[in-house]
C-alpha cells in the first residue's frame, strides 16, 4: 500500500485497499480524493455505503462485485468500480474518469443544477474540480 501523504491522505486507506496489486491506480485516486472538496470528501467518508472497488472482470466468466443491499429511499448502495487499466492510460485521463465516477457517486447519479443528463452532470462536476476530459482521450 502506499504512504499517505500528510493531512486528509490517510483517512482514505479503506478506499485504496482494493488497488494494493496496482499501486500507479492507487496513486491516482488517492490523487483524485485528495484533490476533491472538503464537503465531498465528508458525503462519502461519513457514508457508510460508499465505497471504491477495482473490477474484477474474467473473461468468459464475467464479474462480481458485491455491494450493500438497498436501504431506505435515498440510502441506496454507493459503490464507485473502476478498471485496472485506469493504472496504464494517460494520467490526465485516469484522472478524468476517477473524478467522472466520484461525481456520479457524489450526485447519486442525478443532476447538478440545471444539468439533467447524468452523464453531462458528472463531466460538468468533475470539471468544476479541475478534472476536464483531456481531447483524443479514452480507452
Amino acid at each position: 500500500m502506499i504512504s499517505p501523504g500528510p493531512g486528509v491522505s490517510s483517512i482514505f486507506s479503506a478506499y485504496l485497499e482494493a488497488f494494493v496489486d496496482y499501486e500507479p491506480l492507487q496513486r491516482r485516486v488517492l490523487a483524485v480524493l485528495d484533490a476533491l472538496p472538503i464537503e465531498v470528501q465528508r458525503d462519502f467518508l461519513d457514508d457508510p455505503r460508499f465505497r471504491v472497488a477495482l473490477e474484477e472482470f474474467v473473461p468468459g466468466q464475467g464479474w462480481t462485485l458485491w455491494m450493500a443491499s438497498p436501504g431506505p429511499i435515498g440510502n441506496s448502495s454507493r459503490c464507485v468500480v473502476l478498471r485496472p487499466r485506469l493504472a496504464h492510460c494517460s494520467e490526465a485521463f485516469a484522472f478524468y474518469v476517477i473524478a467522472h465516477e466520484f461525481a456520479h457517486a457524489f450526485l447519486r447519479n442525478g443532476g447538478w443544477g440545471e444539468i439533467t443528463d447524468v452523464e453531462e452532470a458528472a463531466d460538468a462536476l468533475a470539471a468544476s474540480w479541475g478534472f476536464r476530459r483531456p481531447a483524443g482521450n479514452s480507452f
